[in-house]
């Protein structure tokens, strides 16, 4: 049996000097993910894509937002709140249950985009549930469901990670989350970082494309780089962290994909 490909994604966030506060995250995928661009206005009516009992809002806020296979995976608000979706293997919805609102996957970065300002607030939102996510094919040619966490991240530089782990959602709310990556959960992420720290990443850090290493690469490197206050100087320190956790162009290997993008967003407001 040939190895799986998983993907190898990568999100970090950069807490710097003077309330400097920089997303970045690599999107690391094997095929072409038919990537646009899009500018929402804020006013926008919505709704979850899933059929007659479907959530539905009006955006609060206007945004900025990559969109891969038409799915919202990256994307900046006018508040400066970001959101950015991984791929994690281990996700398991909640069983789809029809006298509930239902959301499309598809949009689910896309809500918290529309209705907020801070991570403190999409947290509180969530905390209620107030849908269910409802997973589809990742596109006509991938014939699989996707399988996503979200990281979200805002102004401040507070941050969370939200996880639907044995059909039950798990957020991480705290603003040392600085960094996402795949597989495994976040709580085992954390424990196995645990162990880089107490070694030390001047004397050594893991050097493989395995989302663990890349988790601990990208946890020592975001919070060692110097703390520049010229906003360029900061953005040139990010995009070489998002560097050495990328795949390099070309190269897959089992548990990873090659690097598609690299992206980071101010949430400076």
């Amino acid at each position: 049996m040939a190895p799986s490909i998983a993907p190898a994604c990568t999100r970090l966030v950069y807490l710097g000097v003077h309330d400097q506060v920089i997303t970045a995250r690599t999107m690391d995928w094997k095929s072409d993910l038919k990537t646009n661009l899009w500018i929402f206005p804020r006013g926008m009516a919505r709704n979850g894509e899933v059929g007659p009992n479907s959530l539905a809002w009006t955006s609060k806020y206007g945004s900025v937002i990559a969109s891969a296979y038409d799915c919202t995976t990256d994307g900046l608000n006018e508040a400066g709140l970001v959101a950015n979706v991984l791929w994690l293997a281990e996700s398991e919805y909640p069983k789809f249950n029809p006298s509930r609102r239902g959301l499309t996957i598809a949009a689910w970065a896309q809500y918290v985009l529309d209705n907020f300002a801070t991570v403190e607030e999409a947290v509180a939102d969530l905390e209620r549930e107030p849908f269910i996510i409802v997973t589809d094919d990742v596109s006509q040619d991938e014939k699989r469901l996707a399988s996503l966490h979200l990281a979200i991240s805002d102004a401040s530089g507070d941050s969370a990670i939200v996880e639907y782990i044995r059909g039950k959602q798990v957020i991480h709310h705290n603003r040392k989350y600085q960094v996402m990556t795949n597989s495994p959960i976040f709580d085992k992420q954390l424990a196995l970082n645990a162990y880089w720290e107490q070694i030390g990443g001047t004397v050594f850090l893991p050097g493989t494309n395995r989302s663990s290493d890349r988790f601990a690469r990208a946890e020592f490197y975001v919070n060692a780089i110097p703390k520049d206050e010229n906003r360029n100087h900061a953005l040139a320190s990010v995009f070489s962290v998002i560097r050495n956790v990328s795949v390099p162009y070309g190269i897959t290997t089992p548990s990873s994909r090659r690097c598609g993008t690299r992206a980071p967003a101010s949430s400076a407001t």
